[in-house]
């Protein structure tokens, strides 16, 4: 069982089931977050419990977006024409988001160009050092 949560707590979530997990370039994810990808765990809605009440956004004809109305933070996606009966869940999120190998990249036609080459760029554990 894996459990997590918005950036303020108000919004907790809790999922039994097994999940496939990618990391989507699409541009209307990158937008919706700001970043240049989204971490997506896809499981069956009824192995999800969610507590509290995410806000919906219509991002698409189908595509619905939850997200905290408190802190802002992105939490969920749904789609019934792609996956009916399935909740995309934005992994980052979870309490331990490791604990999911990532299995894919999805999406890859909108992939920043930049974001292939992010092992050759210098890497800090925090932040560079000032200089």
């Amino acid at each position: 069982m894996l459990e997590g949560r918005c950036h303020c707590g108000e919004i907790r979530y809790r999922l039994t089931g097994a999940a496939r997990h990618a990391l989507c370039h699409c541009e209307d994810c990158r937008r919706a977050a700001g970043a240049p990808a989204v971490a997506w765990a896809l499981v069956a809605d009824n192995q999800v419990e969610i507590t509290g009440e995410p806000r919906i956004y219509a991002s698409s004809a189908h595509g619905r977006r939850h997200f905290c109305g408190n802190c802002g933070a992105g939490l969920f996606y749904t789609n019934e024409v792609i996956f009916p009966g399935m909740i995309d869940i934005q992994s980052a999120t979870l309490d331990d988001p490791g604990a999911v190998p990532l299995q894919a990249q999805i999406q890859t036609a909108d992939r920043i160009g930049w974001m292939t080459r992010l092992d050759d760029l210098p890497s800090f554990e925090r932040y560079p050092p000032e200089g």
